[in-house]
């Protein structure tokens, strides 16, 4: 665990939502930690492994829909905004809602590892702690990189108190109120 430092906003979050109203159609901006961030565009091994989760989602829990790239209001009293890989939620859970969803009611958010200098910082650390700070119950990282699954549950008081690891090829037990198992050996192709 990294210890906490207090970030300085650098624009206002009514500035920052203007910002990505208007930004083109092919570029992402997320507001985590005080910081406005671009997120990347997802390469073809990233996308594969987006819709094989999907895929789990569907068959195991079709009462579930897995949204890709929905925005979030995440972090502390929701003053962060986070577009996640994807987020899991009861069928249309997000109908009505703007570009910025409230956390409340997401059963898992899921990050899946880019080849970039910041995936370290934002994926393993800043979101994860944004979504503890929303109490997202689960939060599943697919770690390209170190070819691991990393499931975060138990939120509380902004961290996750539950961490659990295993490697790709190895089953990982979603639990209540996600309830899936993934059979993760597929994700071996996609490491790179």
């Amino acid at each position: 665990m990294t210890p906490r430092t207090t970030a300085r906003t650098q624009v206002p979050l009514e500035d920052f939502e203007e910002l990505a109203r208007t930004a083109p159609e092919t570029v992402r901006l997320e507001f985590i930690d005080g910081k406005v961030e671009v997120k990347p565009v997802p390469d073809g091994n990233h996308g594969e492994i987006a819709m094989w989760l999907l895929e789990q989602c569907m068959q195991q829990r079709p009462d579930l829909r897995l949204y890709l790239e929905r925005g979030l209001k995440v972090e502390t009293c929701r003053r962060g905004r986070a577009r996640p890989d994807g987020s899991l939620v009861p069928r249309k859970h997000f109908a009505g809602q703007g570009e910025w969803a409230d956390p409340e009611g997401v059963l898992m958010t899921v990050e899946i590892t880019s080849r970039d200098a910041d995936t370290d910082r934002r994926d393993r650390w800043e979101k994860r702690d944004g979504y503890a700070a929303a109490d997202i119950p689960v939060y599943l990282l697919v770690d390209r990189e170190r070819c691991v699954v990393t499931v975060h549950t138990e939120p509380k008081q902004g961290e996750y108190r539950s961490i659990i690891t295993r490697s790709f090829g190895e089953k990982v037990e979603l639990r209540d109120p996600v309830g899936i198992v993934l059979e993760t050996e597929e994700l071996k192709e996609f490491a790179d």
